[in-house]
């Protein structure tokens, strides 16, 4: 007898809002009221009639480098709709023509990295809501540009050539070096700081209110007071985040898990097929 994977078991009640948001998400005409809501500003932001360019995707798929090379690489902020991590925020772009980018993760690397942050959230669920995610939207592929978190985080600069190219937008793109990559990851390990005033400056600049200067000018104000705050979050790579991940394999190896670990992944070579992404 195959024996239960073993797993910290999410809570009754995470496990209900889990699905239940899943399912929820895939409805524009449901979700995004209850979005706009619960997500304010500056970050996450709901698309609305002042989105200049949609950047999301499934949890954990390198939205968050994304959006921070984007927008160092721009003259002058662009006002993004980004975050949302919901079917119905892509939706609703492809109906009402936004330029949009939908970053994409292989499934492993995606579920592994969602449970590391989400420990509310259980592997059978997360690799249904991953198929679930990128199976409703496929009959809206051919309105979105598609990067896989590869070449998100490693050839941004041609990403944001096809957007263009698909938009006929003109956004500058971003230059893929490594001093520009950790210009990106430094900022974004300041994610989790409890300083009120910094992070709204640092989730205005993700939206496209706060411009790099201003950036800049609170930084130079604040001095060593914004050190990063990174041991409680899991943003950006790390060692630690690695061993994790390595831990929760056997699990998402295990044959109980079979039929929705193929489902996902199905769903992401679907997904993929004939998007150009590399």
């Amino acid at each position: 007898m195959t024996a239960e994977p073993a797993e910290t078991v999410p809570s009754p009640l995470g496990r209900v809002r889990h699905v239940v948001r899943s399912r929820i998400a895939e409805h524009p005409a449901l979700y995004l009221p209850f979005a706009r809501r619960k997500y304010p500003g500056p970050s996450p932001e709901v698309i609305s009639s002042e989105t200049e360019l949609v950047i999301d995707g499934y949890t954990r798929s390198a939205s968050t480098f994304a959006v921070y090379a984007f927008q160092l690489a721009q003259s002058s902020p662009v006002r993004l709709a980004h975050h949302l991590h919901a079917p119905a925020q892509l939706i609703a772009a492809a109906k009402t023509g936004k330029p949009t980018l939908v970053v994409i993760r292989e499934p492993k690397g995606a579920v592994l990295s969602q449970l590391i942050r989400e420990p509310e959230v259980d592997m059978k669920n997360a690799m249904v809501a991953y198929a679930r995610f990128h199976s409703c939207l496929m009959p809206y592929r051919t309105s979105f540009v598609i990067a896989d978190f590869q070449e998100v985080t490693h050839h941004f600069g041609p990403v944001i050539r096809r957007i263009n190219e698909r938009f006929d937008t003109t956004f500058t793109e971003f230059e893929d070096t490594e001093a520009n990559a950790k210009l990106c990851f430094d900022l974004i390990k300041h994610r989790p700081t409890t300083i009120p005033a910094w992070r709204e400056t640092l989730l205005g600049f993700e939206s496209g209110t706060v411009t790099l200067s201003e950036l800049r000018a609170f930084q130079r104000q604040m001095g060593d007071e914004l050190e990063p705050a990174i041991e409680e979050e899991s943003w950006i790579p790390s060692a630690a985040r690695e061993h994790q991940k390595e831990a929760l394999t056997e699990l998402w190896t295990h044959p109980k898990l079979a039929a929705r670990r193929e489902r996902a992944e199905l769903a992401y070579q679907d997904f993929l097929r004939g998007s150009n992404a590399v």
